[in-house]
């Protein structure tokens, strides 16, 4: 690997593609082995159960017409390519930002795959307690999650700041 792309941020798209081969590998599985709107129980509170979703988080627009599909999948495009670019421009030190962008990344290109082939995101992740029912996500959907919980810290602890150890290193 060329000693330059180590010395950035972008070196982390490695955890990028493997969000989103996991994703999408854990998404055939899933439509393959589960009709739609089937419940698999896993655990108490948590189902598999295999939901389409033409709209963003939370459902949001999944009533439109069919113009939030170009709509998602071009905010999604111009995100990740957004999130190439911040990634490269990011000195190695910064691993903590660098892993919540590649995060991210890998979640929305997830996403978008779905809606590339599909027209929908595959949703199956289906946390409830008694009636109510969290709105179904996946493993796309975690990972942008958790890459903003960790770009939220990055940005009101570490402020920019290279993070070193007691010793000092890095």
């Amino acid at each position: 690997m060329n000693a330059d792309v180590k010395k950035r941020g972008i070196w982390w798209v490695w955890l990028s593609m493997l969000v989103v081969v996991l994703d999408q590998m854990v998404k055939h599985l899933i439509s393959i082995s589960l009709d739609y709107l089937d419940s698999v129980p896993l655990l108490p509170y948590l189902n598999l159960t295999l939901v389409h979703n033409t709209g963003a988080a939370f459902s949001l627009l999944s009533d439109a017409s069919g113009w939030q599909r170009w709509f998602f999948m071009t905010l999604s495009g111009g995100v990740s390519l957004a999130l190439v670019v911040w990634l490269y421009s990011l000195p190695q030190q910064r691993k903590w930002l660098s892993a919540s962008l590649a995060l991210i990344l890998g979640g929305a290109t997830g996403n978008l795959i779905d809606r590339v082939l599909h027209g929908y995101v595959v949703d199956f992740i289906d946390v409830y307690y008694i009636s109510w029912h969290f709105p179904a996500f996946n493993i796309a959907d975690s990972a942008i999650t958790v890459g903003a919980v960790m770009l939220i810290i990055d940005t009101f602890w570490f402020d920019g700041a290279e993070i070193t150890t007691h010793d000092g290193k890095r």
